[in-house]
């Protein structure tokens, strides 16, 4: 038994030394870690897909999708948005001809045919903006941009604690939309004493200097119709949007299926909450 309980002793001992060293090691880690990601703190936005009933503006979808064809487009590819997907319900809900005028403007390489090229239909995948990856290269300084067709759902936002626990209550997952619009908004001019690499820009959110250039003025895009400012502000939500909804399109409907399968479950505990009631009131216990 002596033995024993030596061996429990020196198990303890060997367990708090093991976490001492783990949390000091961390402890001399973190300054390191934030001085070398020492950003801006992300401005979390109202986004109308946010919560437990939110939903896609088709309005802003539609903007999004200008902004993207627009600007973005010129050098980020979309390789799982086909084109019909954009008449999809749930999505931008343009019209089936709008989707094959659109698609129409675009000429896809097809080598079954002798042309070796052909206008392409709504079940095309959106055409890449570079013919290959050394073209991606050779074009924006040796890096390939990033594929936006799930980007949203890729990125994300750090927040301190308790924020990141009350994730869990109100189904915050609008980490990669509001990553995407707090990068858009703040590109800026360096610090004083930092010198930013040619070639290079300095992202305020980001705390350090970037390949990609500000995409985004003032003005730039043209929101024919529609009653919003035409600034980088809302640019940036409507193409963020965008984006979120290329990353998870079915997000409405998998909502309302959540909702319906835990009312089943409330009534079905009431139920059987009653059932139980019933066969046991007669029973002494």
């Amino acid at each position: 038994m002596a033995r024993i309980e030596k061996m429990m002793k020196a198990s303890k001992l060997f367990k708090g030394a093991i976490l001492g060293a783990t949390l000091g090691l961390l402890a001399g880690a973190m300054p390191a870690l934030s001085e070398e990601h020492g950003g801006k703190e992300a401005e979390l936005q109202n986004w109308t897909f946010a919560g437990l009933f939110g939903t896609y503006d088709v309005n802003q979808l539609q903007r999004g999708f200008q902004v993207f064809r627009e600007v973005c487009s010129g050098c980020h590819s979309a390789r799982l948005l086909a084109f019909r997907n954009l008449s999809e319900e749930g999505g931008p809900s343009f019209s089936e001809e709008q989707v094959k005028a659109l698609a129409a403007e675009y000429t896809i390489t097809d080598p079954e045919l002798e042309e070796g090229e052909r206008p392409a239909i709504p079940s095309d995948r959106w055409p890449d903006p570079f013919a290959t990856d050394l073209d991606a290269k050779a074009s924006n300084g040796g890096i390939v941009p990033p594929d936006f067709s799930v980007l949203a759902k890729g990125r994300g936002i750090k927040q301190k604690f308790p924020y990141w626990a009350f994730n869990y209550f109100t189904a915050y997952q609008e980490g990669g939309p509001d990553f995407i619009y707090n990068l858009l908004v703040n590109f800026e001019d360096a610090p004083h004493g930092v010198e930013v690499p040619d070639g290079k820009y300095w992202n305020s959110f980001l705390g350090t200097a970037i390949a990609m250039p500000p995409p985004l003025s003032d003005g730039q895009v043209d929101y024919q119709g529609d009653v919003v400012p035409e600034t980088v502000d809302q640019y940036a939500k409507d193409v963020a949007a965008f984006m979120m909804w290329m990353a998870d399109p079915h997000l409405a409907a998998r909502k309302q299926a959540g909702f319906r399968v835990l009312t089943f479950l409330f009534v079905f505990a009431g139920l059987m909450y009653l059932v139980k009631r019933k066969l046991w009131s007669n029973v002494a216990h």
